[in-house]
């Protein structure tokens, strides 16, 4: 039986949904709008059974390792569960489910419609110990949107499964703060971690992240974001991709990814990390970034990187890196179906620190690689074996290069003790290098060049129908409510 502080509660919480509900004109009125909050003391019994009110969602609703005492749901097309407009607002113990689909993949995209969970105008919205589970295109989970506007999320579960639905959105320079989640993807097109147009600051310490997806890499960057002491495996897609200038920073992370699909028809190449430019507009254009510190990164087909068509550091220190595929290599640099033919190479400064590290480095003739072999390296491979690419390398007293195969390099900085050739020939700009021999040459300088190749989208993260303008689609970011036309 209900008491009167009972009543109380629940007559406050129907009050808030038919304030939300009111201020809310579909323009789809064959659509069941639905916003509903209850209370719920059990999500389902222990053999997997739903109540017969939890029955009516299409949700797929898995044993949650959380416990929630809240339900919020939201069935509409382009419409959120939660929304923080411009204010300070905080849910704890709450699932929150969302069906519904956007039929406008870049105002989902680019400006939130249609997530699950959604702050915007320099809102602050605080998360903790929730449950959310999205089923629908461009049914994003938690998005952050605009300057000024910050997530913060912590000891969460999410899972998606509808095509271009992330787990964590962050776009127009938001900021997302998570610490300790779950995240499992489903769909195709739905990184766990994902970003879009305009970028943002998006920083994730612990938890475990994982996608099924084709073209649902763990991370898909067009911001900067770090990754500390976490659990990340991509089991279609690559690990990480990073796109135009942005950057991702990974501490102690583990990674493991299994690129065997493909989203796009621009490369035939598999890998666990890219780093390119669509020229689709989502990104900007200049020097990206990946830096990865400790933990470790094991990829079960292709090549470990790949870059194409922009400038990119690569920065690995204390890694441990595993290539199980034997024909795979550790670094590739060529142009492929992104950016305009003949400029639209990949152009790579690499830093190797405290680092062990083999496979070939293969560079073709639009691409070019600056190595940085420092603080007792040891790099063992064969670099730009089949003499296409112009390549630098700088190896600090105390690192060694050790040769698998005849090299090609356009210039070389060295000790006399710092390159075994180990019964191969190393050629520095045509000549024979000469065994304990000191070097010392220049670095390539590396320039993004532009481009006028609007090529559509990108392989992974992002499922746009045609070329973005540049300009928002439709003027304002949507309130996640429909207005009448």
């Amino acid at each position: 039986m209900l008491n009167r502080k009972h009543l109380n509660t629940l007559s406050l919480l129907l009050t808030a949904t038919m304030m939300i509900s009111m201020t809310a004109c579909s323009n789809r009125s064959e659509k069941n709008t639905d916003t509903t909050t209850s209370t719920s003391a059990a999500e389902s019994e222990p053999d997997g059974s739903e109540t017969e009110e939890e029955s009516e969602s299409t949700v797929s609703k898995s044993p949650d390792r959380i416990a929630t005492e809240e339900e919020i749901s939201n069935s509409s097309d382009g419409e959120h569960a939660i929304e923080a407009d411009g204010e300070s607002a905080s849910y704890s113990k709450v699932r929150v489910t969302k069906t519904g689909d956007s039929e406008e993949g870049d105002e989902a995209d680019f400006y939130g419609d249609n997530a699950a969970i959604f702050a915007t105008n320099g809102a602050t919205l605080d998360l903790s110990d929730i449950v959310v589970d999205t089923d629908g295109k461009h049914a994003n989970a938690v998005f952050s949107y605009g300057e000024g506007t910050t997530v913060n999320i912590s000891n969460s579960e999410i899972r998606t499964s509808g095509n271009c639905s992330g787990g964590l959105m962050t776009t127009g320079g938001g900021t997302m703060n998570a610490e300790n989640l779950t995240i499992h993807t489903t769909g195709n097109s739905s990184a766990a971690i994902r970003s879009d147009r305009g970028g943002g600051t998006v920083t994730v310490t612990g938890g475990s992240y994982t996608t099924d997806g084709k073209g649902s890499p763990v991370i898909y960057s067009t911001a900067d974001i770090t990754v500390n002491d976490a659990k990340m495996e991509s089991t279609s897609s690559q690990g990480v991709v990073v796109e135009g200038r942005n950057s991702v920073t990974l501490n102690n992370v583990s990674l493991v990814a299994d690129n065997n699909s493909k989203n796009s028809d621009k490369s035939s190449w598999y890998q666990a990390v890219m780093i390119y430019q669509s020229m689709s507009g989502d990104a900007a254009e200049g020097e990206a970034a990946f830096s990865m510190k400790d933990g470790s990164l094991t990829n079960k087909n292709g090549d470990i990187f790949f870059v194409n068509n922009t400038v990119t550091t690569i920065t690995l220190e204390n890694v441990e890196i595993t290539n199980q595929d034997s024909e795979g290599v550790f670094l590739r640099a060529a142009a492929a179906g992104w950016g305009s033919e003949g400029a639209n190479g990949g152009k790579v400064n690499l830093y190797l620190k405290n680092q062990k590290q083999d496979g070939d480095i293969l560079v073709d003739s639009v691409s070019a690689v600056n190595m940085y072999l420092t603080s007792g390296s040891t790099y063992q491979g064969a670099i730009d074996p089949d003499n296409e690419g112009k390549v630098y390398v700088e190896i600090e007293s105390g690192s060694k290069w050790i040769l698998t195969g005849d090299s090609y390099v356009t210039s070389l900085t060295c000790d006399t003790d710092a390159i075994d050739l180990n019964g191969h020939t190393l050629y520095v700009d045509g000549v024979a290098y000469g065994a304990g021999t000191a070097s010392t040459g220049e670095a390539i300088t590396l320039v993004t060049e532009s481009s006028s190749d609007r090529s559509k989208g990108g392989p992974e993260g992002g499922d746009h129908d045609a070329p973005p303008s540049g300009e928002k689609p439709k003027g304002d970011p949507p309130s996640g409510k429909k207005e009448d036309s």
